[in-house]
């Protein structure tokens, strides 16, 4: 913001900025999405140092800070921690409103992942549930390759 030097007011001008990047996630995240999107797996990093299981995987623990470079296979499944129900709309979403987001704690891991949840009426989610993933048939290497996780039914 540029200040008017005459009258102490800003003066505000309007523009747009193009910045296209490329990111590289490294080996291990590589690893993570080339694991989701052509086996439909959920990875972890499991530290050497001191066992810590983080998902998304990251190279360096954020307990201990060892290098950590190899994943480990999640059950995909895990238990609901806290979770919110949208109702706005927003161009910046994945999916139009009303939704599911919830905290999942993996099972296996020692963080939690936030995502979409799906199949379940809302008032029925309730902290504690069980959640399974549900991939998309196409599939191109980010966290929307999961669809959504869902409640686990019940065996018979």
């Amino acid at each position: 913001m540029i200040s008017d030097q005459n009258t102490k007011k800003p003066v505000i001008t309007n523009g747009y900025i193009i910045a296209p990047y490329k990111y590289s996630m490294g080996v291990l995240a590589s690893q993570f999405f080339v694991k989701l999107r052509d086996s439909r797996k959920i990875c972890a990093a499991k530290c050497p140092g001191c066992g810590s299981v983080t998902v998304p995987p990251r190279s360096t623990c954020p307990k201990c800070f060892s290098k950590i470079t190899e994943l480990v296979e999640l059950s995909g499944k895990g238990t609901l921690v806290t979770y919110t129900v949208v109702h706005y709309d927003s161009s910046v979403q994945a999916v139009k409103p009303p939704y599911a987001v919830g905290v999942i704690k993996m099972e296996g891991a020692d963080k939690a992942i936030t995502h979409l949840i799906g199949e379940v009426d809302f008032k029925k989610l309730k902290k504690g549930m069980k959640l399974e993933p549900v991939f998309r048939d196409k599939r191109v290497g980010t966290m929307l390759d999961i669809a959504y996780f869902k409640p686990v039914k019940a065996k018979a």
